[in-house]
């Protein structure tokens, strides 16, 4: 057998340069390992990134686009405030309808009523009961989101330990609240949604957080759990389902992160693409870039695609047959298109006129006119083709934020659905353009000025986000979050503990458990399950050594 020569050893390496790969690199080296971080890319942060496709004087968040579930935990251990992270928290939700109604949504009880009121007095009334039961589910279900989960079925003491562990976290629920949690598991959002409201429009709106980045509309079953991941968020301040602008848009909070992990000693590089993972006997040994440089490592953390890391860049042969299967039909479908533009001023809605700076312009601006509009979309992409009338969740984040635009202009993110999932294979590059002209057109039906003052315009699909972002499918959470594949499922039963087949190679991207947005939760439950590995292992040898 050939002697491998190694270009460089290090204690650990992580693969891919998104903000998991970042946070897990700076995590490690902050441990004392000698640590490198390795993207494929000529720039940092994967899906969180900031283009200028229009010139130095726009800043553009290309795919993710707002900040929420990041725990404070990550942001105090790392210090990520002190290397340019900085996120000020959305303005309202603002909904217009075509028939001249609009929605403001601030998180005020009293003026939220008001706001439903004008739709139904029934929804107005029941409102708080509704966030009541959100803020009571949550509460048992979120600090699940920190936990690592546990090999449910082993028999192994330490995993029926976890297992007693899980239970005695969810020591909460009551008869009651089994039920809700069970409710929010496998119900559809509308569903869910019909138990509290009658108005189609304020189930619309409500809608939302169910069917965002999901290839599924608000009447698939499991899509209120999707409500829920969004809905449990915190960008430090406490609130939940509180989202927020990172200043100098997405990209600024990869930069923050590979700030903070070179402050502890780690090696970040760019343009070192993984061509392959190496293994001996069982144990990773390494990885081989695509330019032939051997870089040696004992532990190995992927931050990329599981169908990447483990059917591309790795010998099937050399993984049990039963999780190559259940890699090869993960399902990471999407059918999402984000729209990016440049304005010469902003929005002016018929149903709430003016261009000045408003309140309505600082938060999500919501292209949805009921729940069976959102159903109707996503059935039309089902069936084959593009939404005849699309879906966008909008954001103007030069409003809280001018760092990112010239003065008087403005960026605007436009995260669209649905088209085809086939399209990540197959793209169709007329009716991509024929499909970002119908959202500019729904949207300026609700205000007018829309089309024209539209400077510039940059369109993603789903192939480009595979192709040129990683996104296997284009689905930005890296595997659909359904029912199927969460917690001890994601992305593997029996390995969900961020744990693979091969000793001494991790995974922590979006397609583990807490993946699913900017969260930067894999990237920590798997940095500490390696460092408790390391230490165990640390302290066998220890004790092997005869005195």
């Amino acid at each position: 057998m050939r002697e491998i020569v190694r270009d460089r050893d290090y204690e650990a390496i992580v693969v891919g340069g998104g903000h998991n790969g970042l946070i897990a690199g700076a995590y490690l080296a902050k441990a004392g390992l000698r640590t490198v971080v390795l993207e494929a890319r000529d720039d940092l942060g994967g899906a969180s990134r900031t283009e200028q496709p229009w010139g130095p004087d726009f800043k553009v968040t290309a795919l993710s686009y707002v900040m929420s579930l990041m725990p404070p935990t990550i942001i105090a251990d790392l210090a990520l405030d002190r290397h340019g992270y900085e996120v000020i928290p959305m303005g309202p939700s603002f909904t217009a309808f075509p028939d001249g109604r609009f929605l403001l949504l601030e998180e005020s009880p009293e003026r939220d009523r008001r706001e439903l009121a004008k739709f139904s007095r029934h929804d107005a009334e029941h409102i708080d009961d509704y966030w009541a039961w959100l803020a009571g589910v949550a509460a048992v279900l979120a600090p699940l989101l920190l936990s690592a989960p546990p090999k449910l079925g082993s028999r192994r003491p330490k995993d029926l330990v976890e297992q007693l562990r899980l239970a005695w976290g969810l020591r909460g629920l009551d008869v009651r609240s089994a039920a809700e949690a069970t409710r929010l598991f496998t119900m559809s959002i509308t569903d869910v949604l019909d138990r509290w409201f009658e108005s189609p429009e304020v189930k619309g709106v409500m809608a939302i957080n169910g069917i965002i980045g999901t290839w599924a509309g608000p009447d698939e079953p499991g899509t209120a759990y999707v409500m829920m991941h969004h809905t449990i968020g915190d960008v430090g301040d406490g609130q939940m389902g509180s989202w927020g602008y990172p200043i100098g848009g997405m990209g600024a909070v990869a930069d923050a992160c590979a700030r903070a992990a070179r402050s502890f000693g780690c090696e970040v590089r760019t343009g070192a693409p993984v061509e392959r993972i190496t293994i001996r006997d069982g144990r990773v040994t390494g990885v081989v870039l695509a330019g032939g440089e051997e870089l040696a490592a004992t532990t190995v953390l992927a931050a990329t695609h599981p169908q990447l890391t483990f059917l591309r860049q790795l010998d099937r042969r050399d993984l049990p047959d039963d999780f190559v299967r259940d890699l090869e039909h993960w399902r990471s479908r999407s059918g999402v298109v984000k729209v990016n533009v440049a304005l010469s001023e902003l929005p002016d809605f018929v149903a709430d006129p003016g261009t000045a700076r408003h309140a309505r312009h600082t938060g999500a601006i919501e292209l949805c006119h009921s729940i069976e509009y959102l159903e109707q979309a996503f059935q039309d992409a089902r069936g084959g083709v593009a939404a005849r009338r699309p879906y966008a969740d909008c954001v103007i984040p030069s409003t809280m934020d001018p760092s990112i635009a010239p003065a008087g202009a403005h960026v605007m993110s436009m995260f669209c659905q649905w088209v085809p999932h086939t399209w990540a294979d197959r793209p169709d590059a007329a009716a991509l353009a024929a499909f970002a002209d119908r959202v500019v057109d729904g949207m300026t039906e609700l205000a007018p000025n829309f089309k024209s003052s539209i400077l510039h315009r940059q369109v993603i699909g789903p192939h480009e986000m595979a192709t040129e972002y990683g996104l296997v499918g284009g689905n930005i959470f890296h595997g659909e979050l359904s029912t199927d594949q969460l917690f001890h499922l994601r992305p593997a039963p029996g390995y969900a503990d961020f744990t693979t087949p091969i000793a001494g190679l991790y995974q922590c991207s979006s397609a583990t458990h807490g993946g699913g947005g900017v969260t930067g939760i894999p990237a920590l439950l798997a940095t500490r399950r390696v460092l408790r590995d390391r230490r165990r292992s640390a302290l066998r040898r220890t004790r092997s050594v005869p005195r």
